[in-house]
């Protein structure tokens, strides 16, 4: 395969619609999170209030409750998945053209509502767009799909975030800022009128209790189902420990100022980390699942060490861009093979719901990793906590290759279920 065939994978309809439908996919997070934070405190609410805001977020916790549903039922137009992407996305328009009517002082429960629906439906939509990658994506597009997901996804949270802001304080205000946001929704929309169906149609579940019972009762019948589970606690453990501190060690730790840290760590971080899902997105048109899992892991595991540069050195702002532009380099490859797997997992007939519940599992370790992490630091210093972080590490990448054979059945698997 000549690297003419590598960059054609990302030219073809399946593709052109993740990265359009990602930044559907991520358009709406900030705006009921960071960007609604902002506006409220810019209008003068106290910090409770504020805080308590927080908690419209918790639809994407528990948005695999109702992932069965969307499973089990097609609404009447444009099929299971592309159907419900559609109800979603233009129940998003309107929710987040209502918030712009809502100024926090004046209709501050009205905008609670509208902000609980909108972080609702935005979960609702990842849960169906997750399905609908898994079920039209073909084995050898996973990884370029899961690279241009996550391009879409972190553009769409750059416009909502730091773009929406610009715009609300320099150029429009908030209310034509949300509307103007709650127009981009379009997008998602108007890709969905040439989005392809999958090569093959899966079945739906034939009744509300298979859409249930059935995700689990397949998985778990799969050989190894146990050590898979485990395995995708553990693939990105390593990474979620250094990343879970990283801002307050670049600050407290290593000296370097606010203001350097967040132009090095929010800019060229999320640069890097685009860049690395879509250079480990191609790379995995050649190398395949399994040794992309592996090669990345061991990167993800190995680039842990610059933090630990960092930690016994004086402060120097070439060696933070280094060390940020290595490691979120080196995590995008991995996330984007790690998304591969969870695809490859899934039984199309209900991959909204397992994709629901592996990626629930995935973010096991980055929710609680956070206070383990302020006691070792606490107990060990910078330096040796980094150095731990390539250890914790290393158990995913040796269960990944006790289970090589299992991982290479699957991705066998998925080849066939296509053909």
């Amino acid at each position: 395969m000549n690297f003419q065939t590598y960059l054609d994978i990302f030219r073809n309809r399946r593709i052109g619609a993740m990265l359009m439908l990602g930044f559907a996919s991520g358009l709406p997070l900030a705006l009921t999170s960071g960007t609604l934070q902002a506006w409220m405190t810019v209008e003068g609410l106290d910090i409770k209030t504020i805080g308590f805001f927080s908690l419209v977020g918790q639809a994407y916790i528990f948005k695999f409750l109702w992932a069965p549903l969307m499973d089990r039922y097609t609404p009447p137009l444009m099929g299971r998945r592309r159907g419900w992407l559609l109800l979603t996305q233009v129940g998003l328009v309107l929710g987040i053209a209502g918030m712009a009517f809502c100024p926090p002082q004046q209709a501050l429960w009205m905008l609670a509502a509208l902000a609980t629906l909108v972080a609702f439906l935005s979960a609702s939509q990842d849960i169906v767009f997750d399905a609908y990658s898994t079920d039209v994506l073909r084995p050898a597009e996973r990884g370029a799909g899961a690279a241009v997901k996550v391009l879409g996804y972190r553009l769409a949270m750059l416009v909502s975030g730091g773009l929406a802001l610009w715009l609300a304080d320099r150029v429009l205000g908030w209310q034509q800022t949300y509307l103007l946001m709650a127009a981009l929704m379009g997008v998602g929309i108007l890709t969905l009128l040439w989005a392809p169906e999958p090569d093959v149609p899966a079945r739906a579940p034939r009744s509300l209790e298979e859409a249930v019972v059935g995700p689990l009762r397949d998985f778990f019948a799969r050989p190894g189902a146990w050590w898979l589970l485990l395995l995708i606690v553990l693939y990105k453990l390593g990474d979620a420990f250094a990343g879970s501190l990283s801002t307050t060690f670049l600050i407290r730790g290593a000296g370097f100022s606010a203001g350097e840290v967040g132009i090095v760590n929010k800019t060229l971080g999320l640069a890097a980390t685009i860049l690395g899902a879509l250079f480990g997105g191609t790379l995995m048109v050649r190398l395949g699942l399994y040794r992309s899992l592996m090669l990345f892991g061991v990167l993800q595991a190995v680039s842990n060490l610059g933090y630990w540069i960092l930690a016994v050195t004086p402060p120097h702002l070439w060696t933070m861009g280094a060390t940020i532009a290595v490691e979120n380099l080196c995590g995008g490859m991995g996330t984007a093979a790690f998304v591969a797997l969870l695809m490859t997992l899934c039984n199309r007939s209900f991959s909204a719901t397992q994709y629901a519940l592996l990626s629930a599992l995935a973010s096991v370790g980055r929710v609680y990793v956070g206070p383990t992490s302020g006691y070792m630091v606490e107990a060990w210093g910078w330096a040796p906590f980094y150095l731990g972080t390539v250890a914790v590490a290393l158990p995913g990448v040796m269960l990944l290759w006790a289970m090589r054979h299992t991982v290479h059945r699957y991705e066998a698997q998925a080849r066939e279920a296509i053909a």
